[in-house]
């Protein structure tokens, strides 16, 4: 009995030594996995920080713009709605310039500059849509 004992405690650290090899393996595999994805989230980040700054950018200019237009603070400012994702999705330059214009009709003072102007700044921007859960 003694014998097959000792043979049975041989046995089991070699089982053990060479399950360690393929579970340490696909543990370095998943870090480096996790690894790719981290750093592919950091690329996705600074490049959707760009679209936002340039988004942010825009619509400050477009508050000042509105501000010259109205002759006003933007509190004081009628409720003009201009939606860069809307205008984003329409087709023509058009009727991107008919969506403006329907939302500066009350504005008395020339509005074809800014809407020009605006026109040539979202120019070969994106939607900004919310950030989507990729599978990997």
């Amino acid at each position: 009995s003694r014998g097959s004992g000792s043979s049975r405690e041989d046995s089991a650290p070699v089982a053990t030594a060479a399950a360690a090899g393929p579970v340490q393996q696909q543990q370095q595999q998943q870090q480096q996995q996790q690894q790719r994805r981290h750093q592919q989230g950091k690329v996705t980040v600074k490049y959707d920080r760009k679209e936002l700054r340039k988004r942010l950018v825009l619509e400050e200019w477009i508050v000042e713009q509105l501000g010259q237009l109205y002759g006003c603070e933007e509190e004081e400012m009628p409720d003009v709605e201009i939606d860069i994702d809307d205008l984003l999705d329409t087709d023509s330059e058009e009727e991107r310039a008919l969506k403006l214009r329907e939302a500066l009709v009350d504005c008395y003072k020339p509005t074809e500059e800014f809407i020009k102007e605006l026109l040539s700044r979202i120019r070969g921007m994106r939607k900004l849509s919310p950030p989507q859960k990729k599978a990997v």
